[in-house]
């Protein structure tokens, strides 16, 4: 008979979250797979157990040579146990390969089920939790990171990024971007650890507020793309209310953001149609009228 695969879920912060199966697992396993085995040593301290079976790293780098290896163990019988470094086998983490082998092969897999970021920060944002898309890391490059953006900006989803401490300003900026200012977001840090905190507010509000610095494990949670209403207003339209605000006395790049984030739009869309009327009456046979 064939082995089993069993991905665990291991703690995002506090170790007291491990489920309790877990420590079991780790004493019976065959053999156990960790993302790292520095790291499983520290769990196994945390919740006074010991590994009885083989020990092996199982990361990205190794990923695909190890996976082999391990299908193998489990084709002889072997009961194998994955862990990563917090919460779930596969979710941005490795595991995805070794899964896909097993079921080729016909191999029994389960789970122990644990803590995830995700959730957690679903559960924390104050957003929509009835529909949402993870998107796990976005890109590092600048570009790649917009076209991204740009794929999703219609998604009516709440959405779930990973993204790390050093990029989350420019993350941020570039979310603002392209969903709008006013997009709502929550930025979670350091769930369920001592120092965590949930920082809520539109997206340009929390682009400035990382820019100071911020440390730690992140996970961002945007709102959604807005069903109907201000979405749909044409150029116009958009042109129109920044017209009324300029009337009023407001300068117009700030009646450009305002417009925006009333709208649910990024602010580059509202300066562009800005930009065509301005042409426009400049060369049109209305020519003279209008924005200037």
């Amino acid at each position: 008979m064939t082995g089993t695969l069993v991905l665990a879920g291991t703690p995002i912060g506090n170790v007291s979250d491990a489920p309790p199966r877990l420590a079991a697992e780790l004493v019976s396993a065959d053999v156990v797979a960790a993302e790292d085995t520095r790291r499983l040593r520290r769990l196994t301290q945390a919740l006074e157990v010991q590994t009885t079976g083989r020990v092996v790293s199982y990361f990205e780098g190794n990923e695909t040579a190890r996976t082999p290896e391990l299908v193998e163990a489990l084709v002889g019988g072997a009961r194998v146990l994955l862990v990563t470094d917090a919460g779930m086998p596969s979710v941005s983490d490795p595991g995805y390969r070794l899964v896909a082998a097993a079921v080729e092969r016909g191999i029994k897999i389960t789970a122990v089920p644990g803590p995830s970021a995700v959730l957690t920060a679903l559960a924390l944002s104050g957003l929509p939790v009835d529909r949402f898309c993870f998107e796990g890391f976005l890109p590092r490059k600048a570009g790649e990171r917009l076209s991204k953006l740009r794929e999703v900006a219609g998604e009516r989803r709440t959405l779930v990024y990973f993204e790390a401490p050093h990029r989350l300003d420019d993350t941020l900026a570039a979310m603002a971007e392209v969903f709008g200012d006013g997009r709502r977001a929550a930025v979670c840090r350091e769930l369920t650890k001592t120092y965590e905190e949930v920082k809520r507010g539109p997206l340009a509000e929390l682009a400035v507020w990382a820019a100071e610095g911020v440390r730690g494990e992140i996970t961002v949670v945007v709102e959604g793309a807005p069903v109907s209403g201000t979405q749909r207003l044409d150029p116009a339209e958009l042109v129109l209310r920044v017209t009324v605000r300029e009337e009023a006395g407001q300068p117009r790049k700030e009646a450009i953001v305002a417009v925006a984030a009333e709208a649910g739009l990024p602010k580059r869309d509202v300066f562009d149609a800005v930009v065509a009327a301005k042409n426009a009456a400049r060369t049109g046979p209305t020519a003279g009228k209008g924005l200037t």
